[in-house]
C-alpha cells in the first residue's frame, strides 16, 4: 500500500513555511486561529475567491493576510467589509479570553490590536484552492464535470506550468455507485522534495450527495540558491504602514575557505 501524505505538510521547512506564525499557549492560538479561518471562509463563501488565509502574532497584534483573487469584494465600499470583519475578529478573541481563566490574568491578551492586509492573486488559474472552488461551483449549478475539468487544465497549462493533476470522486452525474476519476496531463513530481506542488481540496454539496475535488499544480522546481525562508512571508506582513519591520536580519551561511599556509623558503 502507498503512504500517501499532504505534499505541502510534507514540504513544510525544505520549501514552505508555515501559514501560521507565532509562539507559546499552542493549544489556545490553535483553536483561535481555526475560528478566524472558519469565519472569513463563511463569510465569502458564495463569492468562491479566498485562497489562504495567514496569521502572524507578537505581543499586542494579530496581523491577518487575506490571499484572495477578487479584493474588491473583500474590501467592500470605502473599506467597509474590512472594518466589520475586524469588529467579528476581535469579538471571537474576546469569547476566547472568557472562557479560558489563563488568559484572563494576562494583559497583553486583553489588548490585542487587529491588523488585515488584503493580497491580490494575480494569476488564479495557477491557484489549486480556487481551481477546485471553481469546479465545485459549476458542479453546483449542473455543468458537466468533464467540460469544467479540461476548461481549467486548459486554461493552467496556458500559464507555463510543469503539470496538473485534479481527482473527483462522489456520486459523479447521480449515478447511484460512487466512483473517483482523475484528469493528468504534464509531470507531478511528488516524491522530490524540491518540486514547487500547490494543493488543495474543496467539498460540494449536490442533491445527490457530496463530491470532493483535489487538485495538484507543479509550479516548477526550487533549487538552493532560489530558497530563503527567512523571507517568505516579507510581501505579505510588511505592508502594513503600521506594522514596524523588525530590525534583525538573519546572517545567510557562508563556509569558510580553506586557505593552505604559504611556507617560506629558506635562504641560505
Amino acid at each position: 500500500m502507498g503512504q500517501k501524505s499532504n505534499p505541502i505538510a510534507n514540504r513544510l521547512g525544505f520549501i514552505y513555511g508555515w501559514k501560521s506564525i507565532w509562539v507559546n499557549n499552542y493549544f489556545l492560538n490553535v483553536i483561535e486561529d481555526n475560528k478566524i479561518r472558519d469565519y472569513i471562509n463563511n463569510r465569502f463563501q458564495n463569492k468562491y475567491c479566498i485562497s489562504s488565509i495567514l496569521i502572524e502574532r507578537t505581543r499586542n497584534k494579530i496581523i491577518i493576510t487575506i490571499c484572495t483573487s477578487r479584493p474588491a469584494i473583500v474590501i467592500g465600499k470605502k473599506g467597509k467589509e474590512v472594518d466589520f470583519i475586524k469588529r467579528k475578529i476581535k469579538e471571537i478573541i474576546i469569547d476566547n479570553i472568557k472562557n479560558n481563566n489563563f488568559l484572563k490574568k494576562n494583559i497583553k491578551y486583553n489588548n490585542m490590536d487587529v491588523y488585515i492586509n488584503v493580497v491580490d492573486i494575480i494569476n488564479p488559474e495557477i491557484d489549486s484552492l480556487l481551481v477546485a472552488k471553481n469546479i465545485c461551483r459549476q458542479i453546483k449549478y449542473r455543468i458537466s464535470y468533464k467540460r469544467s475539468i479540461k476548461f481549467s487544465i486548459l486554461t493552467a497549462i496556458k500559464m507555463k506550468i510543469t503539470g496538473i493533476k485534479i481527482q473527483i470522486s462522489g456520486r459523479l452525474n447521480g449515478v447511484e455507485m460512487a466512483r473517483t476519476e482523475t484528469y493528468k496531463k504534464g509531470s507531478i513530481k511528488l516524491s522530490t522534495f524540491r518540486s514547487n506542488i500547490d494543493y488543495a481540496l474543496n467539498e460540494v454539496n449536490t442533491t445527490y450527495g457530496k463530491i470532493g475535488v483535489k487538485v495538484w499544480i507543479m509550479k516548477g522546481e526550487i533549487y538552493k540558491n532560489n530558497k530563503d525562508l527567512s523571507n517568505f512571508y516579507k510581501n505579505f506582513f510588511y505592508k502594513n504602514k503600521n506594522y514596524k519591520k523588525n530590525k534583525f536580519k538573519p546572517k545567510k551561511f557562508k563556509p569558510n575557505k580553506f586557505k593552505p599556509n604559504k611556507f617560506k623558503q629558506n635562504k641560505f
